[in-house]
């Protein structure tokens, strides 16, 4: 093949291959700063980016519902659906999850679940309620991971759990996970296979931006993944060390051609036409909200 013609092909075939299809977003309340403008700015270039589909991490991050029904975080979203985005919506976030989930014993860790999926379904009848955003999905952002649901019983539990959960929902349940090394490839793409078989829509984290696994490592779980799991391409580098709070930096996703799996990005804030959100957080003095 020529270079003429291999460029050719990668400059029409790109968007394609690479392309944001689903990008998540994580609020902040400084993003509030940002005018109806920039935000329509922001949305149209997603779009054009080649997204169809915006992940809102969270719609509420403890006390704060970011303005409400009302507030600039749903403006937001309405000027991402004239878009024709369409929105997976975040629900409730308890800001003390890693640490609550580092302190529970098996039966306490199930309690503590169960108290946060129903907090998670009040959010959800709110949000049809009182915001009216038209969805195509629910995202629960309390990640999984295979250290603190390394043993089996958790991981029984937790799909019951979820199972029944997703079931009370009007649009598919979203989930993500991570690794760190404790369950085998193979075992750890059993598990998510069969949540994706429950009906949850699993989102791996490629591990790309933390970079807390080598890549060999990486590659092992990601091959072991069952095909209707969706992956997320990390566009960010982590800049901050262990005990610091979470910083990172803008970089390109690394994960290759992902061959039959869904794909993401995360997030926003990181890629080129996000960068006046990154911008404004970082003249706020906001850190990064750390993704696990």
């Amino acid at each position: 093949m020529s270079r003429l013609l291999l460029a050719l092909c990668v400059l029409l075939g790109g968007v394609t291959a690479h392309a944001d299809e689903r990008i998540f977003y994580q609020p902040l309340n400084a993003d509030a700063n940002l005018s109806q403008a920039q935000w329509l700015r922001i949305w149209q270039d997603t779009a054009r980016q080649g997204a169809h589909t915006v992940i809102v991490q969270w719609t509420a991050y403890g006390d704060s519902d970011f303005g409400g029904a009302n507030g600039w975080l749903a403006g937001s979203l309405k000027l991402a659906r004239a878009q024709g985005l369409n929105l997976v919506l975040g629900l409730r976030m308890d800001p003390a999850y890693y640490q609550r989930i580092n302190e529970l014993d098996s039966a306490g860790l199930a309690t503590y679940w169960q108290t946060q999926l129903g907090q998670s379904l009040a959010r959800q009848q709110t949000l049809r309620k009182e915001w009216k955003l038209p969805v195509s999905g629910w995202y629960l952002p309390m990640e999984l991971d295979d250290l603190h649901f390394l043993p089996l019983d958790r991981r029984q539990t937790l799909q019951r759990q979820l199972k029944d959960f997703s079931a009370r929902l009007d649009a598919p349940l979203h989930i993500s996970v991570f690794n760190v090394g404790k369950l085998a490839p193979q075992v750890n793409g059993q598990w998510l296979g069969e949540l994706a078989n429950a009906g949850i829509q699993v989102w791996w984290q490629d591990g790309a931006g933390t970079g807390r696994l080598p890549l060999l490592v990486r590659n092992g779980y990601a091959d072991a993944l069952p095909c209707p799991i969706g992956i997320v391409r990390e566009a960010f580098r982590q800049t901050s060390t262990a005990g610091q709070p979470f910083r990172a930096e803008p970089m390109p996703p690394q994960t290759a051609s992902p061959g039959c799996h869904p794909t993401s990005v995360f997030s926003l804030r990181y890629r080129p036409w996000g960068k006046v959100i990154l911008d404004n957080q970082h003249s706020s003095k906001v850190g990064d909200v750390q993704n696990h």
